[in-house]
């Protein structure tokens, strides 16, 4: 016995002190994307991707200049027989060869130095267009990093608003779980009086059980997603961040909308499609270059000097080359169709992208319009079940109720003080994603409040677009909900008179 008690309060030490390492941090939403998109692997990747397209589009570049070789050799030469022609050699060949052979020079090394400049000057728009392809690839990778940062920008937006329902959950658990355990103090003393039957005390237990159970859940997601958002963020794992009204921007909804046309063209996704087709239609002109002869300007400089033979100073040469594949007359026409068959697959991943852009603005503009009247359904419901609450209380201080009946009415009051939580928050979160859906966020979400009229000086859009498909989560709402905390139901022990019969 002594044993357990001494194991129950080492844990209890354990759990106070693994708390006590978390470092609460009230961390605004900008502070936060900020963050993101300065630590995240995923940007940072992206960014090392878009420096690869400019490095290897500048190197394509570089292909316009000459081509300038320089090379040199020394050679040594091993008793090299020579013998050097001239007329005059050849009309006295016959009568004194054998002298000639005992004359002739025998060089001892060879050195050679050149130099040759070729610059191209047509070869079918090859290189123009290879080069119009490699900036077209850029831009549609400069596209898909904005693209990327889209994304984690919102995924911050998630985990926030995660993290801000888990702790609202905890925080509306553990005051009804004050409410309950002090029913069950009171029904313990109702029981032993012989006020109440012990199945009305052991409901009210199992009530509390369940609350606990939840508050345990509830406390497991805050610490999951805490560790997933610090993870992102690049911050120590014993960081706790206290997500509050007050850490997103009040002024949200002073951002105006725009039209479905605008988000068309604003989606960082649909542009980098649209420069990948660019690119595809110019190495379709790339492939269709080998029909063409290549023609370049060449140049050089040769310098030579055999050992007691010949010396050669200021040979200049300067001249025209061509050259033509008459192989690629039947051979290239394969390359051409598959170019071709690839612009026909860029096409039709741009026409499915477009249409779903336009299932995601009318998928959040009406998620957004649910959401609108989901607060005002909730916020009718809160009140409606605090009368509930109350003529049932009355009711069973009175006799004229059971224990089902109070407990079931505690149950939604509770339910509907969090529905209206979450619905406000859901307000400001499908807002997020209409504004996504409609245009870049980052400016959004990173924007100077000073540039905006408040939005309590502005009416909430209604109908005028929308995001991605509905998500499952909600986001704190500005501080107009802040007092959506459950009533204390502990104002003083309950006592019951007889039922009448």
């Amino acid at each position: 016995m002594r044993f357990n008690k001494f194991l129950l309060i080492g844990f209890a030490v354990f759990g106070i002190s693994a708390q006590a390492q978390q470092q609460p941090t009230n961390l605004s939403l900008k502070d936060a994307v900020s963050m993101a998109l300065s630590k995240s692997d995923e940007v940072n990747l992206a960014n090392t991707k878009v420096e690869t397209k400019n490095f290897e589009s500048q190197a394509m570049k570089m292909n316009q200049y000459p081509d300038l070789k320089v090379s040199g050799q020394y050679l040594w030469l091993t008793q090299a027989d020579v013998t050097l022609k001239s007329s005059k050699e050849n009309n006295s060949e016959n009568a004194s060869g054998s002298e000639s052979e005992e004359n002739s020079p025998s060089p001892k090394h060879l050195a050679i130095g050149q130099a040759n400049v070729s610059m191209p000057l047509f070869s079918g728009f090859k290189l123009k267009n290879s080069i119009a392809a490699s900036e077209n690839l850029y831009k549609a990778e400069s596209a898909n990093a904005n693209h990327t940062k889209e994304e984690t920008a919102m995924k911050v937006v998630t985990y926030y608003a995660d993290l801000y329902k888990a702790q609202k959950s905890v925080e509306l658990f553990k005051e009804s779980l004050k409410s309950s355990q002090q029913r069950v103090t009171d029904f313990t003393a109702m029981e032993k009086n012989g006020l109440i039957a012990r199945n009305d005390l052991l409901k009210a237990q199992l009530q509390e059980s369940k609350i606990r159970l939840s508050l345990a859940d509830a406390e497991k997601n805050v610490r999951l997603i805490n560790y997933y958002l610090v993870t992102l963020l690049k911050l120590s794992p014993e960081t706790l961040i206290v997500v509050r009204e007050d850490n997103i921007e009040p002024n949200i909804f002073g951002f105006g909308l725009k039209t479905e046309a605008d988000a068309l063209q604003n989606r960082q996704d649909l542009v980098a499609v649209d420069y990948l087709k660019k690119a595809n239609d110019a190495n379709i002109k790339v492939a269709q270059a080998a029909y063409f002869p290549s023609l370049s300007l060449t140049g050089g400089y040769i310098a030579m000097d055999v050992d007691n033979l010949v010396r050669v100073e200021n040979a200049m040469n300067v001249g025209v080359g061509i050259s033509y594949n008459l192989s690629s007359l039947f051979k290239n026409g394969k390359e051409v169709k598959a170019a071709k068959s690839k612009a026909k697959e860029i096409e039709t991943q741009q026409a499915m992208l477009t249409d779903a852009i336009k299932t995601q603005v009318v998928q959040a503009r009406e998620g957004y319009d649910l959401s609108v009247k989901q607060d005002q359904v909730y916020s009718e419901a809160v009140t409606q079940a605090d009368e509930n609450y109350r003529i049932v209380k009355d009711k069973y201080d009175n006799g004229l109720s059971d224990t089902n009946d109070l407990l079931e009415a505690d149950v939604e009051d509770l339910g509907a003080k969090i529905n209206q939580a979450y619905a406000k928050a859901n307000v400001v979160l499908k807002y997020y994603e209409l504004l996504e859906s409609l245009r870049p966020i980052n400016p959004i979400l990173q924007f100077d409040s000073k540039l905006i009229v408040p939005w309590k000086t502005r009416k909430k859009p209604t109908r005028n677009s929308c995001s991605f498909s509905e998500r499952s989560f909600y986001w704190a709402a500005p501080t107009e909900f802040s007092n959506t905390s459950t009533r204390s139901r502990t104002k003083k022990p309950m006592t019951r008179r007889s039922r009448k019969t």
